[in-house]
């Protein structure tokens, strides 16, 4: 796409305009990811707002404010300027000031990541609100920016990657979207004239099961069978590489009555490689460790190398202070399980992680890993050292500045 102007393709078309159609009181466009509904949605949104309002109060919410700076304001702003509107951000506020020809409107930002964040946009007058990533926000959050909008003329908007056939959001706005008066608007990859043939190919490598059929196909699926279906042990399983090695941290996975699982990880040459773990199992050992016992078996399994930090379970909070105390830098994990799942198998498949052999325990529980039957819930067995991998991916992720999905391809604005 050239830098100097924008093609949409005719499903943008529909998302630029349908506000212009007075039938239509919501938009949902939901669908494959890069399939560019967020950038159109986006701009009609502003251009909506700044054409039919002056002075009033919108609202802009993402999983987080982080995310939704990112994901949507970064690419997006530079344009509306080249419209001519007028932007200031007030980031202590969460607040964005726009001007366009004479009308003045305020668009404040909220983060939807848990029951909590509903708290946060009660009480706000709004004319309007655009949800993205909705199906990831609570249904709480949902409903209380759904409730804000008093204004006469006000209208919803809602972009989202599918999830399961059972979800909330899917029952019961995909599904009524006609009694809703929401037009809905499903994307492929194919929608979004910025992809080329190259990069949907590389996007339809990069994902299997059930998130190929919703990142790729944009299908609302359960899910089933392996999580990591795609890894096989004999082939993408390495021996330990010689060093040197340029850092070293710990994820760890805290157990009492369940297995607990550590995982040494080690880097060289961009590439973080599982090259040793320690892995207990009290029921079969018939006896349970102490805080202190593992805190001694993670130190052995250190070997007095130079750690960085150690991932540990965010609710292990006894196991996390004695680590402390015993001089290791620890951090809580990031335990959004399926969000994880999503970057685990991100980093696995373009490796940037990879599982040594001498891991016997973590490569015997990823070949039996398992979604509970039509859930988007793992199995709880087989889980431990998959728990332990899951916090060091989104660890690395969010190194990276990835958030929840590590591939992304850039716009051309």
């Amino acid at each position: 796409m050239a830098s100097k102007d924008l093609s949409f393709s005719p499903k943008q078309l529909r998302v630029l305009t349908w506000w212009q159609n007075p039938r239509w009181e919501a938009v949902i466009c939901d669908g494959a990811v890069r399939s560019g509904k967020t950038f159109a949605m986006g701009l009609s949104f502003f251009l909506w707002a700044q054409a039919r309002f002056d002075k009033k109060q919108f609202g802009l919410c993402g999983k987080t404010i982080v995310s939704l700076r990112r994901n949507l304001l970064a690419e997006l702003a530079p344009y509306l300027r080249r419209l001519g509107m007028s932007l200031r951000e007030r980031r202590g506020e969460n607040l964005l000031e726009v001007r366009f020809r004479g009308h003045t409107n305020r668009f404040l930002l909220f983060g939807g990541r848990d029951e909590s964040s509903a708290a946060l946009i009660q009480g706000s007058t709004l004319a309007g609100v655009l949800l993205d990533e909705a199906a990831l926000m609570p249904r709480s959050f949902v409903e209380q920016a759904v409730a804000r909008c008093s204004v006469e003329g006000s209208k919803l908007w809602f972009n989202c990657n599918p999830d399961g056939p059972g979800h909330w959001f899917y029952q019961e706005w995909i599904l009524q979207a006609w009694k809703r008066r929401a037009l809905r608007l499903h994307f492929i990859m194919e929608d979004n004239p910025v992809l080329t043939g190259k990069i949907r190919e590389r996007y339809r490598r990069n994902y299997s099961g059930v998130f190929y059929r919703r990142f790729v196909l944009g299908e609302w699926v359960g899910a089933e069978g392996l999580i990591y279906d795609f890894f096989d042990a004999g082939r993408d399983a390495a021996g330990v590489p010689e060093g040197p090695w340029e850092a070293w941290r710990i994820s760890a996975d805290y157990g009492t009555v369940n297995p607990a699982s550590f995982g040494l990880w080690g880097m060289q040459g961009g590439v973080w490689y599982r090259v040793e773990e320690f892995y207990y199992d009290s029921k079969r050992a018939g006896r349970q460790r102490t805080d202190a016992e593992y805190a001694g078996d993670l130190e052995q399994l250190a070997g007095g190398r130079d750690i960085q930090r150690v991932i540990v379970d965010p609710s292990a909070a006894s196991f996390i202070e004695t680590l402390r105390r015993r001089g290791f830098p620890v951090v809580k994990a990031n335990n959004h399980v399926n969000d994880g799942i999503r970057v685990t198998a991100d980093l696995l498949r373009e490796g940037s992680i990879i599982i040594c052999k001498t891991c016997q325990d973590c490569l015997r529980e990823i070949s039996q890993y398992r979604w509970e039957p039509g859930r988007d819930t793992p199995r709880k067995r087989d889980d431990h050292a998959m728990d332990d991998m899951r916090y060091f991916a989104m660890d690395l992720a969010g190194d990276r500045g990835d958030g929840f999905s590590v591939l992304s391809v850039e716009r051309a604005i």
